[in-house]
C-alpha cells in the first residue's frame, strides 16, 4: 500500500519508524542526562575535602574547584548542548506527528520542556 506522497512506504511503516526514532531519541536524552548527573556527582566528590576525623588529610587536603572542574566542564557543556538539541528534535517530531499513536503521551523528560 502506497501513501499519498507516493514514496512506496505504508502509513503503518511510517508510524513504526516514527515511534522507533522517538524511542531512540528519548533513550539517548535519558543517557545524556544520566551522564550530566554523573559529572556533577564526580565534581562534587572530588571537590569535597576529606572529613573523616583522625584523617591526616582532613585539614590539609583542600581542593580548589578550578583545579578539578576544567576536566569536566567541556564534557558537561557538550552534553548540555546535546540535551537541548535532543529536546528540540523530540519536540519537532512530536509536534509534526500529532496523530501518531506512539506520541499520544510524550515522554517525561526535561528536554521536552526546554
Amino acid at each position: 500500500m502506497q501513501n499519498a506522497a507516493g514514496d512506496g512506504v505504508a502509513p503503518h511503516d511510517q508510524n513504526a519508524a516514527s515511534c522507533a526514532v522517538v524511542s531512540d531519541l528519548v533513550s539517548l536524552a535519558e543517557h545524556v542526562q544520566n551522564s550530566l548527573r554523573l559529572i556533577e556527582r564526580t565534581i562534587a566528590r572530588e571537590t569535597s575535602p576529606e572529613t573523616s576525623p583522625g584523617s591526616p588529610e582532613s585539614s590539609t587536603n583542600i581542593v580548589v574547584l578550578d583545579d578539578v572542574s576544567p576536566r569536566y566542564m567541556k564534557a558537561a557543556a557538550a552534553l548540555q548542548a546535546c540535551d537541548v538539541n535532543l529536546g528540540i528534535a523530540l519536540r519537532s517530531l512530536l509536534d509534526s506527528s500529532d496523530n501518531d499513536p506512539c506520541t499520544s503521551s510524550p515522554p517525561a523528560l526535561s528536554v521536552i520542556g526546554a
